[in-house]
């Protein structure tokens, strides 16, 4: 049975819940391999919204495990505190969720250092959620982490726990002349929640190598989007994990070959939250139109996000890399009323054109995007659920985006809810394709 990876091709926030949704409800196993609780997932069931931030998107269907991989940090407080909120809406998390003991762990001074950076940074912040990622990230690849496995072995953790506290405490102090936080209880607090999760804790590459022995289907989600990749990405203003399909193997625990299909998720137009170049940004009342329109506000920080014109010289370098097999459009129903529509075809830098993605952070910030206009459209397409229902604009707008991208467009999404996706005009019935 094959396996599919989910992706984010923009900056994040491209609707990827809604999708890994939708495949996870034919899944076995559905696994998040990178990010924290800096990340969101909206899923609208029945009229009923969940977001989801540290645990799969499976999570709400029967018989699905869902595993936090080894890729992920993971705040313990944040994860129960999301547990909770799921008992208690009925859905039964024990039974479903797994936690990779290899997984590294936030903590409290990892938040501290993270607000203590941003505000070091002054003009040059990169808008970080100040929830610990990079600095608990920036300690595993130092090797001053503490994994989740590590707190289930109280003379070790208290060991390392120990030799962490009194470093940030010098790194606050000195560097960043601020007060250390009182971190007296941390030990037995963490510990408490550790011991909380004891049953659900694995050995991920383990469940996964004998998942795909029995011929399981599996789900890896992405969490944010290529752009935002540490490597990949417009750095350094990205997150701090690999986002992208490359990121599965390291992050999962699976051999590359493990990976059958890839598909990326992205946007009818752009959205970015934080700071960062962003080409294809509109400053002026279409932007705020397309804000409005859209909602388009954070679903973990409530941050409204910036809003732009679709970017084709992005798409296509997201594309390439994560070698996709198909494509999956959201929010094209929020484009009904603005026309014409703008497509960026290529970016004009230092007086010439150039359809690359530059690495040149400098540059990137100074691309005025050359711009292709199509026809738009008027009417609301919430209640149409086949591509050729769709407006005639509609239909050329999707065509011209899946020729340039050279990927075909294997769903449309009209609105939030389960039923408001639709195959595209070359999209397979199944996106298994078992």
């Amino acid at each position: 049975m094959p396996s599919t990876a989910v992706v984010g091709l923009q900056w994040g926030d491209e609707g990827k819940g809604k999708i890994i949704d939708g495949l996870a409800a034919e899944a076995d196993v559905v696994v998040r391999y990178a990010g924290g609780n800096n990340a969101g997932h909206t899923v609208l069931v029945e009229g009923e919204k969940y977001v989801l931030h540290l645990i799969p998107g499976g999570i709400l269907h029967e018989g699905t495990i869902n595993l936090i991989g080894r890729g992920v940090v993971v705040d313990l407080a944040a994860l129960a505190a999301e547990v909770d909120g799921l008992v208690a809406r009925g859905v039964p998390v024990e039974e479903r969720l797994r936690i990779d003991g290899r997984a590294h762990v936030i903590f409290p001074y990892h938040r501290h250092v993270d607000r203590c950076v941003e505000i070091w940074r002054g003009e040059g912040r990169i808008g970080t959620t100040g929830r610990g990622i990079g600095p608990a990230y920036a300690d595993k690849v130092a090797r001053t982490g503490i994994r989740l496995a590590d707190l289930l072995r109280p003379a070790l953790f208290e060991r390392r726990l120990h030799a962490a506290l009194a470093e940030k405490a010098a790194l606050i102090s000195r560097v960043y002349e601020q007060e250390p936080e009182d971190h007296t209880e941390l030990f037995e607090e963490s510990r408490a929640l550790a011991e909380r999760f004891r049953s659900l804790i694995v050995d991920g590459a383990s469940l996964l190598a004998e998942a795909r022995r029995r011929g399981c289907r599996i789900l890896f989600e992405g969490a944010q989007g290529s752009m935002l990749d540490l490597d990949a990405g417009t750095y350094p203003y990205v997150t701090s994990s690999w986002t992208g399909v490359w990121g599965i193997g390291g992050g999962a625990g699976v051999p590359p070959r493990a990976i059958d299909r890839a598909l990326g998720v992205a946007k009818a137009y752009c959205t970015r939250v934080g700071e960062g170049p962003f080409p294809s940004e509109l400053r002026d009342e279409t932007g705020e139109r397309l804000r409005q329109a859209g909602n388009e506000y954070g679903a973990t920080t409530g941050r409204p996000r910036r809003c732009g014109w679709f970017d084709l010289v992005a798409a296509r370098y997201a594309a390439t890399l994560n070698g996709l097999d198909g494509l999956l459009l959201t929010n094209l129903d929020v484009l009904s009323g603005f026309d014409p529509l703008r497509v960026a075809v290529a970016y004009r830098v230092e007086g010439r054109e150039r359809t690359d993605f530059p690495a040149e952070i400098d540059l990137l910030e100074q691309a005025e995007p050359v711009w292709r206009e199509l026809p738009g459209w008027q009417e609301d397409l919430t209640a149409v659920r086949c591509f050729r229902d769709l407006p005639a604009a509609a239909r050329s707008y999707l065509r011209f985006l899946e020729q340039e991208i050279g990927v075909p467009i294997e769903r449309v999404s009209i609105g939030p809810g389960r039923e408001q996706i639709f195959p595209g005009e070359h999209g397979s019935e199944d996106l298994w394709l078992s």
